[in-house]
């Protein structure tokens, strides 16, 4: 399948979508039902997500308990497609226009179209707010532009009061949408995008939604949760619990981790594991994120790519990466096996700079970039990156003692497995039984995720196609090497955002 998918299907990754409905508590725990969108045939030609065919909701009754007290709360049990897209409805406004926004942990800032959006075609098929029809509307007009990776907003700041179920923000900035470029908003069936990171990534220094949530004293916890129900069999789609935890939706106790960088919800994860065997890359520690705004499980192509070769997904062939394999790879290997400097290897052979940054076949302009700015730390030549990755396969091979033909060989199979350059690839949906788990050590604890859990199936019966849920994503220091555990992970282990001890939380969903 690998570059079947296209744009749309790519899409699917950087935004996660949600339409909810609401209901109080009332000892100020608010809880969002979420619809979960069947990703088909037909959408991911135009867009990531499908808003028709949802079936009507059932009510069902939960009890809330732990240390918030019990009480009882009515929840909307939505309609669950296929483990798709999540996304849920807030308003803006007096009286309240409605919005269906992604809750989205990886980003800070509030956002919907606005009335004043004209020539956007994106903003022609989505709720815009209008300021003229709300009587706690404030002009602010400062301008902003985000960019993510799939599209871009610009815009300008209003002020006005936002609406969660029965609870009302007051005087909360957002950003006025008035400019969507691209496919992604335009296929797009949500409206806008509800941040939940803090505040030092958001646009404009604006204060964030939730931050005003806990000074304005409308939660009685400063925590937030999120269950996403990832049986297809169900009708509920999910929940976000602002102010505390569901017990009925999570098993055993959580395992709580610190947050080591505001912005993101960052913290540090142990070794990726591939079917119980280390893969040699975060056996030192890695940084990850826990990201409702990702649908799959993102992280550095040299580990990405051998988890798609251990499960056996395509991607497309990096010529690149055969390429240094054909004419640098006996020696990269007998430069370890000689004990040297495994993050010297590559500038030492010409391919990366003294300080890894960058590709010498760049030319002229690399060596302007060098001189210019030696503390960039990307690495933007392939051929640098693919000596890079190289070096780690084999450091890991050589401690398995394989002979120099098996690793090189291995080493070819990975070029062979790269994912496409938007990330895509393709597994067999015959194929999951035989696939093996891959495990994420967080604070201490093993976290498996199987086979029917990290591939997303597409489509039904005999037109059905699975995608591997691991995607590349390479970040350049100081903000990465990261990991980005999107809806594949928090689909698996319900995740605790606690604010007040600046902690994150996962235990097994229920």
């Amino acid at each position: 399948m690998g570059t079947k998918f296209g744009a749309s299907l790519i899409a699917l990754y950087l935004f996660f979508l949600f339409h909810t409905s609401f209901s109080a508590s009332n000892n100020g725990l608010i809880r969002v039902g979420l619809k979960k969108r069947k990703l088909d045939q037909i959408n991911r030609l135009g867009g990531p997500v499908d808003k028709e065919g949802l079936l009507g909701a059932s009510e069902r009754n939960y009890r809330l308990r732990g240390a918030l007290g019990d009480s009882d709360t009515d929840i909307i049990a939505l309609k669950n497609y296929m483990n798709a897209q999540y996304f849920g409805e807030i308003g803006i406004g007096t009286p309240s226009q409605k919005f269906t926004v992604v809750f989205d942990t990886g980003s800070s800032n509030l956002w919907v179209p606005s009335a004043k959006c004209y020539f956007s075609v994106a903003c022609y098929f989505h709720s815009k707010y209008k300021s003229g029809y709300s009587s706690t509307y404030v002009k602010n007009g400062k301008s902003a532009e985000i960019h993510y990776g799939t599209g871009s907003i610009s815009g300008f700041f209003s002020q006005d009061h936002v609406k969660l179920g029965d609870l009302v923000v007051k005087n909360q900035d957002f950003i006025e949408a008035t400019k969507e470029p691209g496919v992604t908003f335009l296929a797009a069936k949500f409206d806008g995008l509800f941040g939940l990171g803090f505040q030092e990534i958001s646009v404009g220094n604006a204060v964030p939604v939730w931050y005003n949530m806990v000074n304005q004293g409308l939660v009685k916890e400063p925590v937030f949760s999120f269950w996403f129900n990832r049986n297809a069999g169900e009708r509920e789609g999910g929940e976000i619990v602002f102010g505390g935890v569901d017990s009925n939706h999570f098993k055993g106790e959580h395992t709580y981790v610190p947050v080591t960088q505001k912005g993101y919800w960052q913290f540090d994860m142990g070794d990726v594991l591939i079917g119980g065997e280390t893969t040699g890359f975060c056996s030192g520690g890695c940084s990850a994120i826990a990201d409702s705004g990702t649908s799959l499980l993102a992280g550095p192509t040299t580990v990405i790519t051998q988890i798609n070769h251990a499960i056996g997904a395509s991607g497309v062939v990096s010529q690149e990466c055969k390429a240094v394999v054909a004419e640098y790879g006996k020696t990269i290997l007998e430069m370890l096996i000689a004990q040297a400097g495994p993050k010297k290897i590559c500038s030492q052979i010409g391919l990366c700079y003294s300080d890894g940054t960058r590709d010498v076949s760049m030319g002229i302009e690399s060596v302007v970039d060098k001189n210019g700015d030696k503390s960039s730390g990307v690495h933007s030549g392939a051929m640098c990156t693919a000596c890079e990755m190289m070096v780690v396969w084999m450091q890991n091979q050589i401690k398995l003692n394989q002979t120099e033909d098996r690793i090189l060989n291995y080493i070819n199979e990975l070029c062979d497995k790269l994912p496409s350059p938007m990330g895509e690839s393709a597994v067999d949906c015959n194929s999951l039984s035989s696939m093996p788990s891959v495990s994420f050590t967080i604070g201490g604890k093993v976290f498996d995720l199987a086979p029917e859990q990290y591939v997303l199936q597409v489509g039904e019966g005999v037109a059905a196609q699975c995608i591997s849920g691991f995607t590349a994503l390479d970040l350049a220091p100081p903000r990465g090497p990261l990991w980005i555990l999107g809806d594949v992970f928090m689909g698996q282990y319900h995740t605790v955002f606690d604010y007040g001890n600046m902690t994150v939380g996962f235990a097994e969903a229920a």
